[in-house]
């Protein structure tokens, strides 16, 4: 009876001590995971924000540029793909799209130099600017946020616990390329010419 004694209460320890372990765990997931809820609301507001100001934007653009539908046509349908889709991945996805359809009206916009020196264009430009600059900032954060969640959980044995817990990994990234975000360069110079191409001749001199 006595090593049955003691192989029970060794049993019962190792559960204690895995039990104990799988609360800590656990509770160390939730906290990740509601930071990771937290950085993305912040997100969201960011991106809330910009969805707000396309509207005024493109209304000042059409006002110069009435014939480019397609890119107001595209932008329209990333506005409204990003304000109705229910989860962080759809929101991303549709985010890219609108980042690309922003791009190219920035395109637009230095076809016609009297848009560019508009009022208006001008301070929304400028609300459009600074929203892009706290997109970029909350989206690091989220991401940061999101991967050290992944991380903890994928570690042995927090996979585990995690798996009896009921928690998995989350790849709701941001990837969007920096570029989408450039204001294109305009470049005044003329082009070189190709090499070996005739140089022209100088003028003599009357």
């Amino acid at each position: 009876m006595g090593k049955v004694v003691i192989v029970i209460i060794i049993l019962a320890l190792i559960a204690f001590v895995a039990f104990g372990q799988y609360v800590g765990v656990r509770n160390t997931l939730v906290t990740k995971n509601e930071a990771v809820k937290a950085a993305w609301s912040q997100v969201d507001i960011v991106l809330q924000r910009r969805a707000d100001l396309i509207p005024n934007l493109v209304a000042t653009v059409k006002g110069y540029a009435q014939q480019e539908q397609t890119v107001f046509g595209d932008i329209a349908k990333a506005r409204s793909a990003l304000l109705t889709a229910g989860t962080p991945s759809d929101k991303i996805a549709a985010n890219q799209q609108l980042d690309g359809a922003l791009g190219r009206l920035l395109v637009i916009v230095e076809n016609y130099p009297q848009l560019k020196s508009n009022e208006n264009f001008l301070r929304l430009q400028d609300e459009l600017a600074g929203t892009e600059n706290r997109i970029a900032v909350e989206r690091k954060r989220y991401n940061d946020t999101l991967q050290d969640y992944n991380t903890y959980i994928q570690k042995f044995p927090n996979n585990l616990y995690a798996g009896w817990a009921g928690f998995k990994p989350n790849d709701a990234y941001f990837a969007a390329a920096e570029g989408s975000r450039q204001a294109p360069t305009v470049n005044f110079a003329p082009p070189a010419a190709p090499q070996g191409a005739p140089q022209p001749s100088a003028q003599p001199a009357h």
